[in-house]
Formats: C-alpha cells, structure tokens, sequence
C-alpha cells in the first residue's frame, strides 16, 4: 500500500475539499491523549423496541482516535451479546459533523504499539461493524469523509441530511490510498465502475450526488434524519432476525473471508508506512500546514 502525506496535494485540491480537510482534520489533531476525557460513544438502548442508538461524542468532529474506536468496539460488544437488542442506529451527538475520519496524531511520531493497537482496532470496528447481527442504520447527521465515510458504509442503510455536507473516501486528496478494505465496502455500495472513479479522484459527494450514485439511501432534512432512522428500522425490523441475518452473512461474507486472510498483512503494510521516517517528516509538514490554514 503506497501512501505519502503531501503538504502541496493540499493547496492543489479545491477549495471546497480543502476547506472542508483542513478544518476538520486539524481540530481533530488538537487532543492531549494523557489527558482525562468524558466517555466518547453514548449508547441507549430501547427496550421496548430493541433498538440501540449509538452516539459519536468526542468534539469537535469525532475524529477516530484509539480511545474512541476502543469505546465503539465494547459498545458494539455489550450490544451484540444483548438478545433483546435487534437493531443499532450510528449517530452523532454534535449537530453538522458525523465523523471526520481518523485522528492523524495517532499517526505523527507514535510509538509503535499504540499504532499497531490503534490500526488493530480500525480493523475491528469494521469487521463487527460490518458483520453485525443486528440491523444498523446510520443517521448522518453532518459531514462524514474518510473513515466516518467508512462507518457508514458498514451499516445496512444510510440516512443523510440535506445541505453542505459532504460524505466519500477522500483518501488521494492526502496522497494517501484507502486500504483495500475500504475499497471492497465502497465498491460493494455503489459498484466498481463507480467506486473506481470516487476512488481514484477521492471525490466527496454532496447530499444529492450521494444519493443519486447509492452511496446513501435517503436525504432528508438535519432535523428529520433520527426520526427517519427510526422509522426506517421498523421496516429492517419486520423479517424474521434469523432470515435477514443469513442473508447478510452471504451477501457480506466473502469481503469479511477477504479481510480476515489479510488483515494481519494490511497491519504491517500500515506501519512500515507510518514508521517511515521520510512519513513522519512529510506528516509533520501536513499538519503545519492544517494549522495555518485554520489560523
């Protein structure tokens, strides 16, 4: 996997993508990981109907750090062995942001046992993710590129909301290559001919554009996207738990068989590249230039 941070890649994009990485990806990187924080994912559980909502809640833009991935992973886990819990919906508790994707100071001059733990634990929020028993829709309440991209595409239905937003795989954009996991979900979504393109020219979507290639299934109003969630998992929730479940399975199982042969490669092709000291000198210059395009 050839990836490489390129400050110039930055200035070179357009504006809108630019912007749209800059901010987010910067206020991401402002985290002291020795200092104490609130818990990061919110989770409820209806009993009523059985139905999960799990909320992102590490502000500003819920950028994946090894401590968030690690309280979605035991959310995901508690859930899963809940027999009365037979669907999730994917949110956000801050209101214009889904999820900006990983937190590049997991990344800048790590040690190399928290990185390897911290790719580990990407792998497995996908892989229970996307081999969830339950039925899970994301409510996508704001901008998702990247990784928060990524999470979406694991659940099996996707409620946007309408306006700025932007959602896709924006990898290249950053010189960088999206994990042939990433590219098999995506390709999965939207098909080949389509996710070749998005991800070739990193192209984040707008509401409208999403919805028309199948990258998302619904785009409604910000302050209708929870109750269409909701509303739509009824449907999910209306055949029979074991029926739908190996249906899944079938259907994703061989992109799950793929990653499983493979996961234990793609940990060691991402840390040769983020160990890399010709790497971490171009990360140092990226997130510079993040900073004072913020300032």
């Amino acid at each position: 996997m050839a990836l490489s941070f390129n400050p110039r890649l930055v200035r070179g994009v357009s504006r809108c993508h630019a912007i749209l990485t800059a901010k987010m990806a910067f206020a991401a990187s402002c985290r002291d990981f020795s200092a104490a924080e609130k818990s990061t994912v919110l989770v409820n559980l209806n009993d009523d109907t059985g139905v999960a909502t799990i909320q992102l809640n590490r502000p500003p833009v819920n950028s994946l750090n090894l401590q968030l991935l690690t309280d979605i992973k035991i959310a995901l886990d508690k859930l899963q062995m809940k027999k009365d819990c037979r669907g999730m919906i994917l949110t956000s508790s801050s209101p214009g942001i889904f999820c900006a994707g990983l937190d590049f100071m997991e990344m800048h001059n790590p040690q190399e046992g928290r990185a390897r733990e911290f790719w580990r634990s990407l792998q497995e929020v996908w892989k229970m993710l996307y081999g969830s028993r339950l039925a899970t829709i994301a409510a996508i309440n704001g901008h998702s590129p990247a990784g928060g991209c990524l999470l979406s595409l694991t659940c099996d239905y996707r409620v946007m909301a309408q306006g700025k937003f932007m959602i896709g795989l924006n990898e290249t954009l950053l010189g960088m290559v999206a994990p042939f996991w990433f590219q098999d979900t995506m390709t999965n979504t939207i098909g080949h001919r389509e996710a070749e393109k998005a991800l070739q020219l990193g192209l984040l979507y707008s509401g409208e554009n999403a919805l028309d290639v199948g990258l998302i299934d619904e785009l409604v109003p910000p302050e209708k996207v929870m109750q269409t969630a909701q509303v739509q998992m009824q449907t999910w929730l209306k055949i029979p738990d074991l029926a739908r479940r190996l249906t899944k399975e079938q259907m994703r199982g061989p992109t799950l068989q793929k990653f499983v042969q493979r996961q234990n490669e793609d940990v060691d092709q991402i840390m040769k590249f983020i160990m890399d000291s010709a790497t971490q000198r171009s990360l140092g210059i990226y997130l510079n230039t993040l900073k004072h395009k913020n300032n």
